[in-house]
């Protein structure tokens, strides 16, 4: 990717839950809709920022799109409906001129204590390439939102091309101006990038649309960079599911998963 970078945030705040979208948000479809990562760490940053317990942590997070989300302002909302010391369930809203776009549940669990030993079933993730790799693309791809907005370092497959992949990641702003991102506002930003990392399909022939992104952690990622690996199944009168990893330079940390329509793309 270049090193243009099309805003100093992702977000302006308003006050009030309501955001500015900035043209970083755009996903490759079009300039005036939002990539599904944004907007998902935007409703995480709430869930974290609504009534905070000492010693939880929010555990897994999933975001359901009703509408493809316009770059445009935004305001969020969020409510704890089973409130609890060890366990919480939390719910969350984003509105665009009063229309839900987005809804997002959570649950805010205690954390383990310091004396268990961890439990580790895979391998380490590959290295940190040292330099970027380019991007594959299709016809109309717009690269100038998202795309830019993160710095990619790209180890196997590549984006727009079909095959399973794996590429480490970090924003080169933050979700909200003024802020430095919280470890779960950065796993967020990236893992609705999975279909797009991942994906047998080759976009420049099928229409291939997330209805939902699903983050677990079993652990809060370290640093910026996060190596995230996904691949993609479908079956034909079926439907399409994208499975991802997430890891950073010490080891998984968590898992990714989308479930997805399939259909043939428009002419032209």
């Amino acid at each position: 990717m270049g090193e243009d970078v099309p805003a100093e945030s992702f977000y302006e705040p308003l006050g009030g839950g309501r955001f500015a979208s900035t043209a970083a948000t755009a996903g490759p479809w079009s300039p005036g809709l939002q990539h599904g990562g944004p907007f998902s760490a935007l409703i995480g940053r709430a869930f974290e920022r609504h009534d905070p317990a000492p010693g939880t942590r929010l555990a897994r997070v999933t975001v359901e799109i009703l509408s493809p989300v316009p770059v445009a302002e935004l305001e969020v909302g969020v409510r704890v409906v089973r409130p609890g010391r060890r366990v919480a369930f939390l719910e969350g809203e984003i509105t665009h001129e009063g229309r839900p776009v987005a809804r997002a549940s959570a649950w805010r669990i205690m954390a383990a204590p310091s004396r268990l030993e961890p439990v580790v079933h895979a391998a380490a993730p590959p290295d940190l390439p040292g330099t970027p790799e380019p991007f594959g693309e299709w016809a109309g791809m717009h690269r100038d939102g998202y795309l830019s907005a993160l710095e990619w370092r790209l180890v196997r497959g590549a984006f727009g091309a079909p095959g399973p992949g794996t590429v480490w990641a970090r924003p080169r702003i933050p979700l909200v101006a003024g802020e430095a991102d919280t470890p779960l506002v950065r796993a967020l930003t990236l893992a609705d990038s999975a279909s797009g990392i991942g994906s047998q399909l080759d976009p420049a022939e099928w229409l291939i649309i997330n209805t939902d992104v699903t983050v677990a952690l079993h652990r809060d990622p370290v640093g910026e960079w996060l190596c995230l690996a996904a691949s993609l199944d479908a079956a034909p009168g079926g439907s399409a599911l994208c499975q991802g990893t997430l890891a950073d330079r010490s080891g998984e940390l968590g898992r990714v998963l989308q479930t997805l329509l399939v259909d043939e793309r428009p002419p032209g």
